[in-house]
């Protein structure tokens, strides 16, 4: 493909995703496809002649479509939100084509410069402590990694390398194995899987902590546990809190937590994956009151700021904290401004050396929309949300099963976890909507998340009617089955 054909099949390819994206409405949200749908579809092997654009572009609506899950469907209220706009694959498509390997500041300078200042935007707008900003000549900073997974584990690794390192120069005696060994990180027991992978990968124990009746840590259940595991002669180096836990949303107290951290030498990771996003509109700020306490603070732009994936901004107050855990030197990366204090190498700060130029899709889209567009964006989500908790609300036979306090809302049939388990499985399988679920504490809870950029009040109207009519349905056969026991 030269120049030529790229610029006209380029517009047949935004054409095709601005279609797509257009009219996602009317396809199904969830594929009819079984397991191993796609291998008959496809040659046994690659072909030993180039095929025309024609025919591969043919195949997109006969073999990928098919198979996929529509998550920017206004029918999509599954997981969290994925986001997606045209100014973020704009952005990505330059990314693309620029096709830079950022992993230092010689290795391509506008791509490590413009993200160091994005992520300064980013902070500001969030009204982040001054201490995690880069600044002209600021000791923190910001980098935007692939997955909050990265950021939690990035995390994890610098307050082990950092703990090791405090504990040999209090008890010299003690090897680096014997050290390890003792280590304990701390999360709570509504923290998303990938804290205990991080844990699992750093190889170190971690343990649960307990949540209150809001599914929420507070501080006497951390001092607890950890008073526990002093007297048992382990060394606590790590905790994660999350703000917005993903099975409903809860927010642990960092007021509390914080200064617990701060004075036992704990290093406090803060997860805010999705809500992060919004605490750019003032009237959610508060719920990152404690900030201060952290030692590094994540969220994914990614979920609900309209950038596309990949986009995890990730700050520490202490840059040498990451940089002192990563830092490898071999010459062939080395370059002659590294030692200058205005160049960042982000190589030591992320597991994969190389790195696209991913702040493109923050720059564009922070531009394109406004501070004011994107505090819009979240406003309305979170609109739609509480329209869909008093339509629950309404109905005599559910419940919710959590606070709403941002785009998510935990319901369920008033009854047995059977009876909620028949029901997202009758959801599911008509394939109006899509959902998942999660279990608070004994219970089986639907999640209903606001998801989809173009999602608007009919949608939210037209699923809670589905999803009443089919436990309309539901309850008279489950009545009758029951009565015949």
């Amino acid at each position: 493909m030269d120049a030529a054909e790229f610029r006209k099949r380029g517009k047949e390819m935004v054409d095709y995703v601005a279609d797509y994206l257009e009219k996602i409405e009317k396809r199904q949200v969830f594929p009819d496809v079984e397991p191993g749908y796609l291998r008959p579809l496809i040659a046994d092997c690659a072909p030993q002649d180039p095929e025309s654009f024609e025919d591969v572009f043919k195949d997109i609506e006969k073999i990928i479509m098919p198979g996929v899950t529509h998550w920017h469907s206004p029918y999509f209220f599954a997981y969290f939100p994925a986001a997606s706009s045209f100014p973020a694959l704009l952005a990505d498509m330059l990314c693309g084509g620029i096709g830079c390997v950022g992993f230092s500041w010689a290795a391509s300078p506008a791509c490590t410069e413009l993200e160091t200042v994005m992520l300064d935007w980013l902070g500001k707008m969030i009204n982040l402590p001054q201490e995690f900003l880069a600044g002209k000549d600021g000791q923190g900073g910001g980098v935007i990694q692939g997955s909050a997974s990265e950021a939690t584990l990035i995390s994890l690794l610098a307050a082990r390398t950092k703990t090791i390192k405090r504990v040999q120069s209090e008890k010299p005696e003690l090897t680096e194995a014997e050290i390890m060994a003792r280590l304990v990180a701390y999360a709570s027991d509504q923290a998303h899987s990938s804290v205990e992978r991080a844990a699992l990968i750093g190889a170190v124990k971690i343990k649960n902590v307990p949540s209150d009746d809001t599914f929420s840590v507070c501080g006497s259940a951390l001092k607890k546990v950890l008073d526990e595991d002093r007297a048992a002669g382990l060394i606590p180096f790590f905790f994660c809190a999350t703000l917005g836990t993903t099975p409903c949303c809860s927010f642990d107290k960092l007021l509390e937590l914080g200064p617990i951290c701060n004075k036992e030498n704990i290093w406090m990771h803060i997860d805010a994956a999705y809500a992060g996003s919004a605490f750019i509109c003032p009237e959610f700020r508060h719920l990152l009151n404690g900030v201060e306490f952290a030692d590094s603070f994540n969220f994914n732009p990614h979920k609900w700021l309209l950038v596309n994936f990949d986009c995890s901004a990730m700050w520490v107050k202490k840059r040498s904290d990451l940089i002192g855990a990563f830092k490898l030197e071999p010459l062939y990366l080395q370059h002659h401004h590294q030692e200058s204090g205005l160049v960042t190498d982000y190589r030591h700060w992320q597991i994969p050396l190389g790195r696209r130029f991913r702040s493109l899709k923050l720059w564009f889209v922070l531009r394109l929309y406004g501070v004011k567009g994107l505090q819009e964006h979240i406003r309305k989500h979170v609109r739609l949300s509480h329209q869909f908790e008093h339509l629950v609300l309404q109905d005599k036979r559910f419940e919710i099963c959590a606070e709403v306090v941002l785009g998510l809302v935990c319901f369920r049939l008033k009854g047995s976890n059977e009876l909620n388990e028949v029901l997202l499985k009758s959801i599911n399988e008509a394939k109006k909507i899509h959902l998942v679920p999660c279990h608070l504490r004994d219970k089986f809870v639907l999640r209903f998340a606001i998801c989809s950029r173009t999602v608007e009040s009919t949608h939210i109207n037209f699923a809670w009617q589905h999803i009443s009519q089919l436990a309309t349905d539901l309850l008279k056969t489950w009545e009758q089955n029951h009565h015949q026991q």
